[in-house]
């Protein structure tokens, strides 16, 4: 068996090769490229006979390195950057860090320490896509959210009417469509009935379109507290700018959850998953990319 630390970065990789006693074999510092991989496998070919014997820890468990790791045959643990700083710490007081030095550490920490680390799953390629879909739907609803905190924010400081309007919509279509005509007070108490209610139909909403283009326009067109013009001016180029972000957030969002249903509905293992109670198609994609769809990867049944 021989063990490698691959302390990965952005444009190169730091690799350190141990023995099973724990003696330096190999260092190198590689390329992010095909010619730098072919280095990776040239280098570890002439200390191991096959790749079952290449034990790699490294923090990260995605991307071209650890695709071309595990389909070279590698066994691989990917490790969590927080035990790895711990484990530095037992082994480095002087708590300097260097890429080199985490290379080391990332084999030591396999050679001693693997049984107490998860080993990379042989999950399928069509897991990993769904992952990959979850994770960016998870993430563009996070965006989407702190945009739409930017909004409210702004809103409270000089555009009162709006939120009492919308109230906990206020990042709906309908808050939306009418923003984006009347991004400031000013502008907001302009708008006529026809208006606000020609917005709302583009918005999409169908019904009670003359009552609730009544209820916005008397909300925008009551009394509140102002700010100065030029500062509401400010202020409404900024929010026409939050509102332009949520509207292209939800159409992102909208079009990864339809890619991300088609490929979940798709793997075998989906409707095991939707059998469970409380779980959606959304949750139920990120349950199976999350826990992946190996059958292999726990030791027993309880875990």
């Amino acid at each position: 068996m021989i063990f490698v630390g691959v302390d990965w970065a952005e444009a190169h990789h730091d690799i350190c090769v141990l023995d099973e006693t724990g003696a330096v074999l190999a260092r190198r510092r590689i390329s992010d490229t095909l010619a730098g991989v072919a280095v990776l496998h040239e280098l570890l070919a002439k200390h191991a006979d096959n790749p079952e014997e290449v034990l790699v820890g490294i923090e990260k468990d995605r991307g071209l390195i650890v695709t071309a790791m595990v389909g070279a045959g590698y066994r691989l643990w990917a490790l969590n950057p927080m035990s790895v700083a711990r484990y530095r710490e037992r082994h480095v007081t002087s708590g300097s860090k260097s890429d080199p030095g985490d290379a080391k550490v990332l084999a030591e920490l396999i050679r001693t320490d693997s049984h107490n680390h998860h080993e990379l799953a042989g999950d399928s390629v069509e897991a990993e896509a769904i992952k990959v879909l979850a994770r960016a739907h998870q993430s563009a609803i996070w965006s989407r959210q702190r945009e739409a905190n930017a909004l409210r924010n702004a809103l409270k400081d000089y555009y009162p009417g709006a939120l009492e309007a919308f109230g906990a919509d206020f990042d709906g279509r309908d808050a939306l469509a009418i923003l984006q005509i009347a991004p400031t007070p000013a502008l907001g108490r302009q708008l006529s009935v026809s208006k606000i209610a020609s917005a709302l139909r583009r918005a999409g909403r169908e019904r009670n379109l003359e009552t609730r283009a009544l209820q916005i326009q008397a909300a925008l067109r009551a009394e509140q507290l102002s700010q100065a013009r030029e500062l509401e001016a400010a202020y409404g180029r900024s929010v026409s700018a939050h509102v332009a972000m949520i509207g292209a957030y939800n159409a992102q969002i909208a079009s990864l959850e339809a890619a991300l249903a088609a490929d979940f509905e798709a793997h075998p293992d989906s409707q095991i998953i939707l059998s469970l109670p409380g779980v959606g198609m959304v949750l139920g994609a990120r349950v199976l990319g999350e826990f992946g769809d190996d059958p292999n990867r726990y030791a027993d049944t309880k875990s």
